[in-house]
Protein backbone atom coordinates (compact mmCIF):
# COMPACT_ATOMS: atom_id res chain seq x y z
CA UNK A 1 0.00 0.00 0.00
CA UNK A 2 1.71 3.26 -0.91
CA UNK A 3 1.63 6.20 0.97
CA UNK A 4 -1.32 8.74 -0.10
CA UNK A 5 -3.38 11.67 0.84
CA UNK A 6 -4.58 9.72 4.40
CA UNK A 7 -1.80 7.21 4.66
CA UNK A 8 2.32 8.78 5.55
CA UNK A 9 5.42 6.18 6.14
CA UNK A 10 7.95 7.08 8.91
CA UNK A 11 10.96 5.05 9.44
CA UNK A 12 10.73 6.99 13.32
CA UNK A 13 9.64 9.34 15.08
CA UNK A 14 9.93 13.07 15.99
CA UNK A 15 7.75 15.32 17.73
CA UNK A 16 7.15 17.26 14.15
CA UNK A 17 4.59 14.73 13.04
CA UNK A 18 2.42 15.86 15.33
CA UNK A 19 1.51 18.19 12.33
CA UNK A 20 0.26 15.33 10.76
CA UNK A 21 -1.86 14.20 13.15
CA UNK A 22 -3.21 17.81 13.16
CA UNK A 23 -3.85 17.62 9.32
CA UNK A 24 -5.20 14.44 9.51
CA UNK A 25 -7.41 15.51 12.01
CA UNK A 26 -8.42 18.43 9.95
CA UNK A 27 -8.88 16.82 7.20
CA UNK A 28 -10.35 12.96 6.47
CA UNK A 29 -8.41 11.24 9.26
CA UNK A 30 -5.51 8.97 8.57
CA UNK A 31 -3.07 6.71 9.84
CA UNK A 32 0.80 7.36 10.45
CA UNK A 33 2.93 4.21 10.02
CA UNK A 34 6.34 4.58 12.38
CA UNK A 35 8.98 1.92 11.04
CA UNK A 36 8.06 1.73 7.24
CA UNK A 37 10.16 3.45 4.94
CA UNK A 38 8.89 5.11 1.78
CA UNK A 39 8.15 2.21 -0.28
CA UNK A 40 6.26 0.99 2.58
CA UNK A 41 8.63 -1.80 3.57
CA UNK A 42 9.19 -2.53 7.55
CA UNK A 43 12.41 -1.71 8.82
CA UNK A 44 11.38 -1.74 12.43
CA UNK A 45 11.32 0.29 15.48
CA UNK A 46 14.00 -0.09 18.00
CA UNK A 47 12.37 0.21 21.61
CA UNK A 48 8.89 0.05 20.60
CA UNK A 49 7.79 0.25 24.92
CA UNK A 50 9.82 3.66 24.93
CA UNK A 51 8.05 5.10 22.04
CA UNK A 52 4.50 4.21 22.88
CA UNK A 53 5.60 5.88 26.21
CA UNK A 54 7.18 8.74 24.97
CA UNK A 55 3.79 8.49 22.36
CA UNK A 56 1.61 8.62 25.04
CA UNK A 57 3.25 11.55 27.50
CA UNK A 58 3.49 14.14 24.04
CA UNK A 59 -0.51 13.49 23.80
CA UNK A 60 -1.20 14.15 26.97
CA UNK A 61 0.93 17.70 26.67
CA UNK A 62 -0.96 18.44 23.68
CA UNK A 63 -3.86 21.48 23.92
CA UNK A 64 -6.22 19.08 21.86
CA UNK A 65 -6.90 16.27 23.61
CA UNK A 66 -10.07 15.37 22.16
CA UNK A 67 -8.21 13.94 19.13
CA UNK A 68 -6.38 11.70 20.93
CA UNK A 69 -8.20 9.02 23.04
CA UNK A 70 -5.51 6.51 22.94
CA UNK A 71 -4.24 4.60 26.31
CA UNK A 72 -1.11 2.33 26.29
CA UNK A 73 -3.25 -0.63 25.56
CA UNK A 74 -4.65 0.74 22.74
CA UNK A 75 -0.72 2.22 20.62
CA UNK A 76 0.47 -1.73 22.38
CA UNK A 77 -2.62 -3.11 19.91
CA UNK A 78 -1.21 -1.27 17.23
CA UNK A 79 2.29 -2.55 17.29
CA UNK A 80 2.25 -4.44 14.94
CA UNK A 81 5.12 -7.33 13.76
CA UNK A 82 6.11 -8.59 10.25
CA UNK A 83 9.24 -10.00 9.69
CA UNK A 84 10.25 -9.79 13.10
CA UNK A 85 10.14 -6.03 12.97
CA UNK A 86 7.99 -3.61 14.67
CA UNK A 87 6.25 -0.80 13.29
CA UNK A 88 3.75 1.19 15.28
CA UNK A 89 0.73 2.77 13.55
CA UNK A 90 -1.35 5.74 14.28
CA UNK A 91 -4.71 6.24 13.53
CA UNK A 92 -5.88 9.76 13.76
CA UNK A 93 -9.65 10.17 13.46
CA UNK A 94 -11.48 13.64 11.17
CA UNK A 95 -12.46 16.26 13.91
CA UNK A 96 -14.87 18.70 13.85
CA UNK A 97 -12.77 21.43 15.34
CA UNK A 98 -9.79 23.23 13.86
CA UNK A 99 -6.37 22.11 14.93
CA UNK A 100 -3.13 23.88 14.24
Amino acid sequence: MPEHQNIEYKESWRDEYLKWVCGFANANGGRIYIGKNDKGKVVGVKDYKRLVDDFIQRIRRQPAPRIFTLSYKDLMRSIENQFRKTQMKIEVFSSTEDYN
